[in-house]
């Protein structure tokens, strides 16, 4: 039987790619930014799961692509003995591959980063789950996507001038947060946390940065591993630099970073964009 695909258009604004960035995964210099095709969503049938007493699940793999994400989604339609068409309800896990390499994976549904155009074999173990109760199967389904949207052009970059930390030292970290793009404003929040068992603590002068609040009104505890400081002055041209200590104890951590920022369409409750920054490693 000949594999039908669909394409669903949808309305959803393009965001932008994240980088990380220790040694950029995405750089060069600043470009205008090209016309974006359209985000899609292609769907093909994937596999068709069995049981006792009639159940039936016929699955479809779905990948949305023109946004920095690879959004993968397994529909399925059910049916058992002496029923109609069910709702069902999809779980699991998905691997996407290309060329024979492991680009990108996640749990159904859900998403990883969009690599870009090309031929994505995806795998995914799924548990289909009707409702009402009925049907309740489980197994492995495949499907070939072609994709052809290329990936979004990186808009903003963080890196830092060290990648690892010791253990019982204090180690000064300088991060760099650039907008390389003229979309969007200047506007973003930075973001740093270690391990929170290891004892770790992030501090910094900056004004722009604080240790996040935990607990309920009228608590004052901070959380000493963790960093939060808010950019209002990005430009292309014009980076920020956040300066911090990070002080290790016994237990090594690792200290993660990110950036969360706006883009056009700033009404609408899903825009900007998140961008997952270098990790400093502890060894």
């Amino acid at each position: 039987m000949a594999t039908r695909r669909t394409k669903l258009r949808t309305l959803l604004g393009a965001a932008v790619l994240p980088l990380a960035l220790v040694s950029p995964a995405w750089g060069g210099p600043s470009a205008p930014d090209p016309v974006a095709e359209g985000p899609e969503t292609l769907c093909a049938p994937a596999g068709v799961l069995q049981g006792p007493g009639g159940q039936r699940a016929q699955i479809s793999l779905c990948a949305g692509s023109g946004t920095p994400t690879l959004a993968v989604s397994a529909p399925a339609g059910c049916r058992s003995a002496g029923s109609g068409a069910l709702a069902c309800l999809t779980s699991g896990s998905w691997t996407a591959r290309r060329d024979g390499e492991t680009v990108s994976s996640g749990t159904l549904p859900g998403s990883g980063e969009y690599p870009g155009p090309g031929v994505y074999d995806v795998t995914a173990t799924v548990r289909v789950r009707s409702t009402p109760a009925g049907v309740d199967l489980t197994g492995t389904v495949h499907a070939t996507l072609t994709l052809t949207a290329p990936k979004p052009q990186p808009t903003h970059r963080i890196e830092v001038d060290r990648t690892s930390l010791a253990p019982n030292s204090v180690t000064t970290l300088t991060y760099t947060v650039s907008r390389d793009s003229e979309r969007g404003d200047g506007s973003a929040r930075f973001g740093l946390i270690g391990e929170e068992a290891s004892g770790m603590t992030v501090t910094t002068s900056d004004a722009r940065c604080v240790n996040p609040l935990t607990g309920s009104y009228p608590a004052s505890t901070r959380n000493a591993y963790a960093l939060d400081c808010a950019l209002t002055d990005l430009q292309p041209g014009r980076p920020s630099t956040v300066v911090v200590q990070v002080a290790v104890k016994d237990a090594c951590s690792t200290v993660v970073s990110k950036l969360g920022y706006w883009m056009p369409q700033g009404q609408a409750l899903f825009t900007g964009g998140m961008l997952a920054g270098p990790t400093v490693t502890c060894a």
